[in-house]
């Protein structure tokens, strides 16, 4: 009997452990050999722990499992009270275009064996065939952006650092997931190691790199488990080491944990940090592609970036880039949170509207409420309400709406949140965040914390200062922290104007 239960992490915070060792004891009970494997996630975070058990038909699944649900395993499955059937034919995955995740929940991440089955390292084979330049043609015919918030087009990127004249380059990877509503990164990690490294790889050979470098937030300890593990699998197989694949050059990946700083989800206080130093930001220029990770240039990219160059190489640049619209090309890992009925990890093509995403995807606010607004792109991103819900999802249509996408985090509030609340949360947040080198993010989000507590208790000549204050932040800070904050707390004062109201109406 082979079963499948996930070691993805909010699985085991919902008593995935637990299970596994009830099962064993049960089937040990029973006589029945079992064997289990620990798998990444599906993405549905209502049905976990998510328990699949493979039979005659394939893999049938039952959730959100708990412990009072293990004896009914061992019996007639298809009278299971949790029984859901085929995981692969629920609505959430069949609606789905999965490239970038399509081993996640499927394979036993530490297996390079199922990696290899599943067109695992087909495209680090094609591109140890390649010429330098001719990889990074690659990367930016795909259209390829960075999928950590900025939807800087990567090949751009990884040209400058393979054109660059030094005696060492390097490979970073940013896994400093630090948004609200953003897990996208930790589940690839999770359920899918090897697609990352074999991402860093090919990033190694467009451009010199010889050592690469995973940055993950100390607050992912089954994240930093797996990718340890994986690649020691992956030196031992010779896919890192001294010759990739035996026909290539060096290189080798070392994972860094990260004490947990927001800010050094920011490209140059991560290389701060990876260079034991205070994670401040840096000031542009230089830029990293010149004098990066040890003044040396270095590629910095987001997991989901380096994790989509495998099926580029695999499937071809064009097959990729027939996904998506305009100039938001390929498939977008949407991370669905909050007040929603379905929430979790929904890989897309660019261009489904906020609305489909909301009502149809999420289903509405689990609270059985109207939607009141959604919140894209973390704790910076602006809140959309309703009358934005025909947006379609890429980089240049929600710039148009003066929003952003980030890292693809949507959390859903009802009708039922204070807007002002939510506003002076974004000041507070950057406030406490801050790594303190510019003034504007400094002192500008202390104030904002200020300003709105006055515009709070009534004062409403704080509105105009609240405005010119954003609009210096926005212009004036060294990164998108103090740079980005006014977009919560202006789109909160300008789409719900009326939550900034009340306690000046009652003082009148």
């Amino acid at each position: 009997m082979k079963i499948y239960i996930p070691l993805d992490t909010v699985a085991v915070a919902l008593g995935a452990d637990d299970i596994v060792a009830a099962i064993e004891v049960e089937a040990a009970r029973r006589g029945v050999s079992v064997e289990i494997v620990r798998n990444g996630s599906h993405g549905m975070v209502w049905l976990e722990p998510l328990v699949e058990v493979v039979t005659p038909s394939g893999r049938t699944g039952f959730g959100p499992f708990t412990l009072a649900d293990v004896p009914a395993l061992f019996a007639d499955l298809a009278a299971h009270p949790k029984a859901l059937g085929p995981v692969a034919d629920l609505p959430w995955m069949q609606g789905q275009t999965r490239l970038t995740f399509a081993r996640v929940g499927i394979v036993d991440p530490l297996s390079l064996t199922e990696y290899e089955a599943l067109g695992g390292l087909t495209g680090l084979r094609r591109a140890l065939a390649l010429p330098k330049a001719d990889i990074v043609a690659e990367v930016t015919a795909s259209g390829l952006r960075g999928r950590g918030g900025a939807g800087f087009p990567t090949g751009i990127k990884w040209k400058t650092v393979s054109e660059a004249v030094a005696d060492r380059k390097y490979i970073v990877c940013n896994a400093d997931e630090g948004d609200s509503a953003t897990f996208a990164d930790r589940m690839l990690m999770e359920g899918d190691p090897f697609t990352l490294i074999e991402g860093m790889v090919i990033a190694g050979l467009a451009t010199g790199a010889t050592k690469g470098f995973v940055y993950i937030r100390s607050e992912y300890p089954v994240a930093i488990r797996v990718m340890e593990s994986a690649c020691t699998v992956a030196q031992q197989a010779g896919v890192l080491g001294d010759s990739v694949l035996g026909t290539g050059p060096a290189f080798d990946i070392e994972i860094r944990v990260g004490a947990g700083a927001y800010v050094c989800g920011e490209e140059t206080s991560l290389l701060n940090s990876l260079e034991g130093k205070r994670g401040v930001v840096r000031a542009k220029p230089p830029l990293p592609a010149l004098e990066g990770f040890m003044g040396k240039p270095t590629v910095v990219n987001n997991v989901i970036s380096l994790a989509t160059i495998p099926v580029i190489f695999e499937r071809g640049a064009e097959f990729y880039k027939d996904f998506g619209l305009g100039r938001s090309r390929g498939t977008i890992p949407l991370q669905i949170a909050g007040n929603v009925r379905f929430g979790g990890l929904y890989e897309t093509a660019f261009g489904l509207t906020l609305g489909q995403i909301v009502d149809d995807i999420a289903g509405g606010c689990a609270s059985g409420r109207p939607v009141k607004a959604v919140q894209v792109g973390g704790p910076l991103g602006a809140y959309h309400p309703r009358s934005d819900f025909a947006t379609p999802f890429g980089y240049e249509e929600f710039a148009g709406q003066g929003g952003l996408i980030g890292h693809a985090g949507l959390t859903v509030f009802d009708d039922s949140a204070d807007m002002l609340k939510q506003a002076r949360f974004a000041m507070e947040f950057c406030a406490i965040e801050s790594c303190g080198k510019c003034t504007p993010c400094r002192i500008g989000a202390v104030r904002g914390v200020e300003t709105i507590d006055r515009i709070a208790k009534g004062d409403a000549a704080a509105i105009p200062l609240l405005t010119d204050l954003c609009n210096t932040m926005k212009a004036g800070s060294l990164c998108a922290l103090g740079g980005f904050t006014p977009y919560p707390v202006m789109s909160a004062l300008t789409h719900f104007p009326d939550d900034f109201a009340p306690m000046k109406e009652a003082a009148e």
